[in-house]
């Protein structure tokens, strides 16, 4: 993920890897609707849409009276009202959520990690980056000298590298770099030469993993599914093709039996047929056999810690299961692990290129490290819920179907990604808050359907705002027929374009010929409607094309559009949304007030010289 947005950067990126080859089968699987969302902002949705399996449905079942287990229940797979996927499409490019009693129909995808690398390689190359095995790192120094650190020009970290299968007297070699990224996973080597400690607990909950092709009278395997049964737990997420994967629960005896003499799981005293045997006690009434071969195994303990730090001297950074690790069942690990990179990415690129000061990379640990142990505290509830016996008239300790669907549904939100929220930072200004009451400065910019007003084509905006390391300014002008609006507009224009103004502080860089369209993309949104609409009444200064001007009005069949304004709660007085790199919310100001945009961008960008 890092390697990939950073090439597109145009960053020259060094990918290491262990590994003799690229992962064939297993591992990680599930993409959330957020991932889904970022994925597409960087132009690699539709292939994952395409060769992945869609959830759009989850099932509960719990302990039946006359024994074994019944369906309590179906819902929809996640609560995050404002997701992207899953859409119905009237025609190419118009996406409509559809909504269903309480719940949002929300998309999550699964394709085996294998796949997805596949997708991301196939990406890489276009930039020219491919990746070096077997590779390892056997030294890491980083330079102590504070001016060394501070230059930009320098070259402070010395990775001594160790070709695994190379040449004698070939073995060694060692990289001068900027920048070090560890995702290295929960064992990290990076994370251990750095220092830093896992923070946190483990627990005593032992689970197996399976991924094969079922035969089986189970009416939901299709779906996502969790059942809690009197002889354990169980969930099924059903993957690409006719594969399924279960996480299924050891019972106390088992799970002694797979920890060896120093307490670590030992996979060679079990197997995966045992595994398909344990998961046979939990669905009963209903049977399952494996059709073929099992395509994957392992067992894990579940633990939840967070590093002690994500960064050093911020120059070396990790980021994914290196920086926090937790259970599985929620789909969480490689979601988390690709948005860590997500998050660091730009802020590597603006430093790189001068256009930022290195303080931006605090903000990396600030915002992703909160998230994380948000993740923890979440997955240690989670997680208790779901391996918790259930409750029955024996045991009325037990989880009951009604606190296991309101987990469900109270953390659907965060699951999904949609609720992510990062705090107040040098990036995240949350001063004018109550000019969009129905957006959140700190979260993603959610999805609407605007028209062009030029020729009245309907976009969603979100692909208005592709990752390309730019800042978005969405101008919500308000009707530029009202003189009033009109003259605040060119107020805003004048401000923001003058020696002073941010798009001229911060967006002409020296040697560019691109103007302020390098750092920064302007989009207007109108309040107007597609027959009288002109796009031209919006100032020269800010509309670099005619496809960058729109108006909040509905498409041409009726359908959907004409509620941007009335969704992100922004009144017909205007206002100027500010949307990071990443998609997130950093600021938003008053049309009249572009000092306040001039005051957020003094905070972490570096003026251009050529002011």
């Amino acid at each position: 993920m890092a390697a990939n947005a950073l090439g597109r950067a145009g960053v020259n990126v060094r990918v290491v890897d262990k590994r003799e080859k690229k992962v064939a089968a297993g591992q990680a699987d599930g993409i959330q609707p957020r991932t889904i969302e970022v994925f597409q902002s960087y132009g690699m949705a539709e292939r994952l849409l395409r060769e992945g399996n869609q959830m759009h449905m989850a099932a509960f079942y719990n302990p039946a009276p006359s024994g074994g287990i019944m369906r309590d229940g179906r819902a929809h797979d996640v609560t995050a009202p404002t997701a992207r996927w899953p859409f119905e499409v009237d025609y190419l490019y118009c996406f409509i959520p559809v909504k269903h009693s309480s719940y949002e129909n929300e998309l999550q995808v699964t394709l085996h990690q294998g796949a997805i690398e596949a997708i991301f390689l196939d990406s890489l190359r276009e930039s020219g980056t491919g990746i070096d095995r077997p590779i390892e790192p056997t030294q890491i120094i980083i330079e102590d000298r504070e001016d060394v650190l501070v230059d930009p020009d320098s070259y402070p970290v010395k990775v001594t590298l160790k070709h695994l299968q190379a040449e004698v007297g070939e073995e060694t070699e060692v990289v001068h770099a900027k920048y070090v990224l560890g995702a290295d996973g929960a064992h990290s080597w990076v994370r251990r030469e750095l220092g830093f400690t896992m923070d946190g607990e483990q627990t005593d909950y032992v689970w197996g993993v399976v991924d094969f092709i079922p035969i089986t009278d189970f009416p939901d395997v299709r779906n996502k599914t969790a059942i809690h049964s009197n002889s354990g737990s169980c969930m099924i997420i059903p993957r690409e093709g006719d594969i399924v994967r279960l996480y299924i629960q050891l019972s106390d005896e088992d799970a002694k039996e797979v920890h060896n003499a120093h307490g670590r799981i030992d996979k060679m005293r079990w197997t995966s047929q045992r595994l398909i045997d344990v998961a046979r006690r939990s669905f009963k009434p209903y049977t399952i056999d494996v059709s073929g071969d099992v395509e994957w195994w392992t067992l894990y303990i579940i633990g939840q810690r967070v590093a002690s730090n994500f960064s050093k001297k911020e120059r070396v950074f990790i980021a994914g299961d290196a920086c926090h690790t937790h259970s599985p069942k929620a789909g969480q690990g490689m979601n988390a692990s690709m948005n860590d990179s997500h998050n660091l990415v730009w802020k590597l690129a603006h430093v790189l290129r001068g256009w930022a000061d290195p303080a931006v990379l605090k903000t990396y640990e600030f915002e992703r490290r909160k998230y994380a142990q948000d993740l923890i505290n979440f997955d240690r509830e989670f997680s208790a819920l779901f391996s918790g016996k259930p409750r029955t008239e024996e045991n009325q300790d037990g989880v009951s179907h009604e606190e296991f669907l309101a987990a469900f549904q109270t953390f659907g939100g965060f699951t999904s990604g949609i609720g992510i929220q990062y705090l107040p930072s040098i990036i995240t200004d949350t001063a004018h808050q109550s000019l969009a009451t129905d957006l959140s400065i700190g979260t993603r910019m959610p999805p609407q359907t605007i028209l062009c007003a030029a020729d009245a084509r309907p976009f969603e905006l979100q692909d208005l705002l592709p990752s390309d390391t730019r800042f978005k300014v969405l101008v919500f002008s308000g009707d530029l027929d009202a003189e009033t609006q009109r003259k605040k507009i060119d107020a805003f224009a004048n401000g923001a374009t003058s020696e002073g103004g941010f798009l001229t502080k911060y967006g002409k860089r020296v040697g560019s010929a691109k103007g302020w369209s390098e750092v920064f993309e302007i989009l207007t949104v109108l309040v107007g409607k597609k027959e009288t609409v002109n796009y031209t009444i919006v100032p020269a200064v800010l509309r670099s094309h005619w496809s960058k001007v729109f108006v909040d009005d509905v498409e041409v069949k009726g359908i959907c559009g004409g509620t941007a304004y009335k969704s992100y709660g922004i009144s017909p007085e205007g206002a100027v949304v500010i949307v990071r790199p990443d998609g997130y919310i950093g600021a938003i100001a008053p049309l009249e007030g572009v000092n306040v945009l001039d005051e957020y961008f003094a905070g972490f960008m570096k003026q251009s010289l050529s002011t």
